[in-house]
């Protein structure tokens, strides 16, 4: 399935545009996964960068009082930190603490899918215009070319962040999972926060 889903992105003209329909399509069904262990299961075995990004984008989108259009972008990810909540479906008992590791969770795995998209690792055992590592909003055709000019992927102004926004949102973070869940909080969720960091 993850194979069909990353070919899927890759055959459109539009690697973005494609992934979002897809997205759009997939995602009722990730809300009616009941199982934490199955969502990530799902998730993390997922191929395309730049569609799980899409997936992420329209979970926390969904959990968010008031949903931002800000495009995707380290901007973005720290309005999520501070608007989400979670609203996730869960089929037994789960205790509160862990639906919030299961949100930084995403928000990391977010962040890192992101930075992929935005400027990924170039890896060593791939030729120099292996047309797979970079630029994957662009068609593998166009991304071939953009690779052989070593063009460098286009920033955006929201990824334009500085540590004290970084710091702002966390200790704004900090402050909502009190009112949550009292303290102290549990380990797991300190070290999710502290890698998220």
């Amino acid at each position: 399935l993850q194979r069909m889903l990353s070919i899927a992105v890759e055959v459109d003209r539009s690697p973005n545009c494609s992934s979002c329909k897809i997205a759009d399509v997939i995602f009722p069904f990730i809300l009616s996964i009941p199982l934490r262990s199955q969502r990530e299961a799902f998730l993390n075995t997922m191929e395309s960068h730049l569609l799980r990004c899409k997936l992420l984008e329209l979970l926390f989108q969904h959990s968010c009082d008031v949903p931002t259009t800000l495009p995707l972008s380290l901007a973005k990810i720290l309005y999520f930190l501070s608007h989400s909540s979670v609203l996730l479906q869960y089929q037994d008992e789960t205790a509160t603490w862990q639906r919030w590791d299961e949100m930084l969770q995403y928000l990391s795995l977010l962040l890192m899918s992101y930075q992929n998209v935005r400027q990924p690792t170039v890896c060593c055992f791939c030729p120099p215009t292996f047309p797979l590592a970079e630029h994957l909003r662009s068609s593998l055709s166009d991304r071939m070319d953009l690779i052989i000019q070593k063009a460098k992927p286009k920033l955006q102004d929201s990824d334009d962040i500085s540590h004290l926004d970084v710091q702002l949102k966390i200790e704004d973070f900090i402050s909502r999972m009190q009112q949550a869940l009292g303290q102290p909080f549990p380990w797991q969720i300190m070290e999710k926060l502290c890698m998220l960091r």
